[in-house]
């Protein structure tokens, strides 16, 4: 048998392949990750919001159906039915997993109930590009307040949460509305069917990308996309059609103030709950501005339904407004990278008794790739270990002892532990984006010495270095010193 055949893969052999929708990270991804997590964290807990971490299994019926998806009916959930015949489901947010703590735990919690929580969350939705099943949330969330100003609060260190994440100023926006606002409209029309309405929400919280066309379309009938798929709409009268287009009209007032935009929908039919609306939203207001959150960082925009069910007051809505582009530079926008709002009848669904809640959530990993797409990954980088290079059997307690003593001072470092050559010792090192290599060849142990290779700045000299005679005249980067200073110079080129 051939070489060539004897690698080939048995005919049964399982294909290596990652399940649709889920994606493999590497160092540069997971550094990000964690630094946004690490940051955020910070502030929530400088704002007195204590870490919580839920199972990621829920009982299914704990979970809810929050979720219905159009490709996968009654699904949205990845759910197994256990030993004892009960169904658990992976989480698909964390809210619905604190909801049920909160009741399970609620004679014992200080209240109100301030949280925070980070990790992966699961949804068996259809997946595309940017459409993961697994990825990375953040929450901050406050249990058993009804006050505005709690819904305030959770929007200013929003903001502040964006801001540690790596986003300056005028680089998001959180854009705030009420579900209330529409329960009025809906009154006035004389729609009382929740799924009817719940229909109507969802068109309308597609109007920044299909416009007040396409909003129209699936607020009545329903509408027929490019790709020729056909999504139901809400089948609402013309005349209730009429006042929500009426009404998204007024809310397009966006370069007013918050107060500005209270007043241009003011005027809309929007009866006892819409009323309520607009003093929630005003006591909101009040509360930002004495908390010195500016008109910019925060708006009102009454488009703002939100998608998931269990809203019942104040919505919010964090879209990034940095320029970023593909990897084959073309601009793309993100837009939505986190969102939030009042969900009063959540913990209710266990106790029967009314519990206030409201809480804020941003994508982890959405945020990450945003601004990796804005050219803002440098720092995520990851910086390998200082690698140390192998030549001979023999002298392997040398190469440990560097390695040691490297670690012993707090420094990554790592022994090859391959069979290649010098120069294909060196391309590891390179790959593995190590600092520097360090070199204990014959000579150098016979002598006391060692060779040091600086390889951040082999890289930065090669780079402007268009002769390849000139790059091998320069040396870049490497010196030989007393063993005794194998951590010192390192110490200098890592730090």
């Amino acid at each position: 048998m051939t070489d060539e055949a004897s690698n080939r893969p048995e005919a049964s052999a399982p294909e290596a392949r990652a399940p649709r929708g889920f994606a493999d990270r590497r160092g540069r991804d997971l550094t990000a990750e964690r630094r946004i997590v690490a940051r955020v964290s910070e502030v929530y807990e400088r704002w007195g919001f204590e870490a919580l971490e839920t199972p990621a299994f829920e009982y299914a019926d704990a979970l809810g159906k929050f979720l219905p998806d159009a490709d996968r009916p009654n699904e949205g959930v990845f759910a197994l039915q256990d030993d004892d015949d009960q169904w658990m489901a992976l989480r698909y947010d964390h809210t619905a997993p604190l909801a049920r703590f909160a009741a399970q735990n609620w004679e014992t919690l200080p209240k109100p109930f301030r949280r925070y929580a980070y990790g992966p969350v699961w949804r068996n939705e259809k997946p595309g590009p940017g459409r993961f099943r697994e990825f990375w949330q953040c929450d901050a969330d406050t249990v058993g307040s009804d006050r505005p100003e709690a819904d305030a609060e959770i929007i200013a260190m929003g903001c502040e949460g964006l801001r540690a994440a790596g986003l300056a100023a005028g680089q998001a926006v959180i854009r705030v509305s009420n579900r209330k606002l529409f329960d009025g409209l809906f009154d006035a029309g004389g729609i009382t069917d929740p799924m009817q309405r719940l229909t109507a929400l969802r068109a309308v919280d597609k109007y920044d990308r299909l416009g007040v066309e396409g909003v129209r379309l699936l607020l009545g009938e329903g509408r027929l996309d490019e790709s020729g798929d056909y999504t139901k709409g809400a089948n609402l009268p013309a005349s209730v059609i009429g006042a929500i287009e009426a009404f998204l009209a007024s809310a397009e007032a966006l370069g007013l103030s918050r107060a500005g935009v209270l007043d241009a929908v003011s005027g809309a039919a929007l009866g006892a709950a819409g009323e309520e609306a607009l003093k929630e939203l005003a006591a909101i207001d009040r509360a930002l501005t004495a908390m010195g959150v500016s008109q910019d960082d925060v708006r009102f925009d009454p488009t703002i339904v939100r998608g998931l069910e269990y809203y019942t007051g104040a919505v919010f809505e964090a879209e990034l407004l940095l320029d970023t582009k593909d990897e084959k530079g073309r601009a793309v926008r993100f837009g939505s990278i986190g969102g939030g709002g009042r969900y009063d009848d959540l913990v209710s669904r266990f106790t029967g008794q009314s519990t206030p809640a409201t809480g804020f959530s941003f994508g982890v990993s959405r945020l990450a790739s945003a601004l990796r797409a804005a050219g803002r990954g440098a720092e995520d980088a990851t910086r390998g270990p200082v690698v140390a290079i192998v030549f001979s059997e023999d002298d392997m307690q040398h190469y440990l002892d560097a390695v040691s003593e490297l670690r012993a001072a707090g420094i990554a470092a790592e022994l090859y532990l391959g069979r290649a050559g010098m120069k294909a010792q060196m391309k590891y090192a390179d790959r593995r984006g190590a600092p520097a290599a360090v070199i204990l060849g014959g000579d150098e142990i016979a002598a006391g010495q060692v060779t040091i290779k600086d390889l951040d700045a082999g890289r930065a000299r090669a780079a402007a270095i268009a002769d390849n005679d000139a790059w091998k005249a320069e040396r870049p980067g490497q010196q030989t010193v007393a063993r005794d200073q194998l951590v010192a110079v390192v110490r200098s080129i890592v730090e």
